[in-house]
């Protein structure tokens, strides 16, 4: 067992303008959610090239750009259900869509289109979050319902040649993941198992051996986005507590971020001139956090 890690509280970096909060109608989205009505659903956070915060309202399939002075901007509107998203090197932006599959986003002019909708004819239960590695290869997750009751969540590689690999499949709800630096190890959320998954990636393009790397307690949900710093070590967004968690590159407790308000905490992304910020989607109150850390994040893909 290990001690407490510290704790620190997050501030708020931005909050979604009243007049972009939706109260006139419900989100076909908010299945399971309860009967209280969403004014978004923040998630999916990426900075471009030039600092501006990218993310998406997963209710009412909105993408948002946040301006590094806080200013909100609605890049697109369109009918889905976005929920992560990630800008290749090429400057492409792309968001994994439970309703519709992986899209692709032209930020000059809103529109959004297919990338991928379906593997060998079959569509996906509803896709989740993505990551590219350096040679463009897409890892992403397909979560759909999927849970303790149903473990038949699944992470798929689409290779920057157009060929679709499932890498794993029986995953009891799979969502944010992240690349190692050396790119041999996939690491995953795995929400309603409450843990994180190490996947060894083999040179054959399989995986083996893949187990629990961090396992949590609590929260109404589980871990959901994740990050990594420049040293290894990884940043989990613990939706339904409320808190990010900071652990070494050997999965050991190093720091609490605590939300001031709210508890689904959702995702994650290092920003800010040294990368030394991190900033949070908090989607019960609508607002984008921010929180200093010591070890800067590593460089997305976005800024190779």
């Amino acid at each position: 067992m290990f001690a407490p890690p510290p704790e620190i509280e997050a501030t708020v970096f931005s909050a979604l303008p009243e007049a972009l909060r939706i109260s006139d109608r419900r989100s076909d989205w908010a299945f399971g959610k309860g009967d209280k009505p969403l004014h978004s659903f923040l998630e999916g956070p990426s900075f471009d090239r030039d600092g501006n915060l990218l993310l998406v309202d997963v209710a009412y399939g909105r993408v948002f750009k946040v301006s590094p002075a806080g200013e909100w901007e609605v890049l697109a509107a369109y009918d889905g259900w976005p929920n992560g998203l990630k800008i290749h090197r090429d400057g492409r932006v792309f968001i994994t869509d439970h309703k519709h599959g992986i899209m692709r986003l032209d930020p000059a002019s809103g529109t959004v289109t297919p990338a991928l909708t379906r593997v060998r004819r079959e569509g996906f239960k509803g896709v989740n979050d993505l990551v590219f590695a350096s040679n463009g290869d897409m890892y992403f997750t397909d979560q759909g319902q999927t849970g303790l009751q149903d473990a038949s969540g699944c992470v798929y590689r689409w290779r920057a040649d157009g060929q679709v690999d499932l890498l794993l499949d029986g995953v009891p709800s799979p969502n944010g993941l992240v690349l190692t630096a050396d790119e041999k190890t996939l690491l995953l959320a795995v929400t309603r198992a409450n843990q994180i998954w190490r996947l060894p990636l083999h040179a054959d393009g399989t995986t083996t051996k893949v187990g629990a790397f961090i396992t949590l307690s609590g929260g109404l949900a589980g871990p959901d986005g994740l990050a990594l710093d420049e040293a290894g070590g990884l940043a989990v967004a613990h939706c339904g507590l409320g808190s990010v968690w900071l652990f070494s590159r050997l999965g050991e407790p190093v720091l609490r971020i605590r939300a001031p308000a709210g508890l689904q905490v959702t995702n994650l992304a290092y920003g800010g001139p040294d990368r030394r910020t991190l900033f949070i989607t908090e989607a019960d109150t609508g607002t984008i956090l921010a929180a200093r850390v010591e070890v800067p994040g590593a460089a997305m893909y976005a800024h190779a």
